[in-house]
């Protein structure tokens, strides 16, 4: 009788476990996809614009703490007349970006959304989603730059005070 009791109590946690474990993994990849449709977005409105708004792009997806690294930027020009910034489109990796070419997006172990380009390079994202109203939403709280992990938000932080 004991273990019969045993048996089914077992059973019972062992069905809240994996009831857990899907609703977490559920929560997370409904989290991961609404992630990579940031990004896909983001990239959409740059090749709409053909990158004529960069890095308004950017900006209008990023975080607090994003915007005001790239703000530390625009008051640094404003006020040494010179630029601080990394000297590229960090969204194409490039001087001279190819909007046209092919994309490819994944969400990385770390939950970083990577983006491969076709020229061969990979820019990796970091983002916050947060739900509001049965609703998620996510922002770019930095860019990782190369597989070093160099961060936009660092490098910006500290050439442009």
């Amino acid at each position: 009788m004991q273990k019969t009791i045993f048996s089914i109590m077992m059973l019972i946690i062992g069905f809240f476990a994996m009831s857990a474990t899907a609703n977490l993994t559920e929560a997370l990849q409904t989290t991961f996809a609404m992630k990579v449709t940031t990004i896909a977005d983001m990239y959409q409105q740059d090749v709409d614009n053909q990158g004529q708004d960069y890095p308004v792009v950017l900006h209008q997806y990023g975080s607090p703490q994003l915007k005001a690294a790239m703000q530390l930027e625009r008051d640094y020009f404003a006020r040494e007349q010179m630029s601080c910034h990394i000297g590229y489109d960090v969204l194409w990796s490039s001087q001279d970006p190819d909007y046209e070419q092919d994309k490819q997006f994944a969400v990385t172990e770390q939950g970083l959304v990577q983006v491969s380009l076709a020229q061969g390079d990979d820019v990796y994202y970091e983002l916050s989603c947060k739900s509001v109203d049965n609703d998620v939403a996510c922002q770019v709280t930095d860019v990782i730059l190369d597989e070093d992990g160099k961060s936009l938000r660092e490098y910006l932080l500290k050439h442009c005070r």
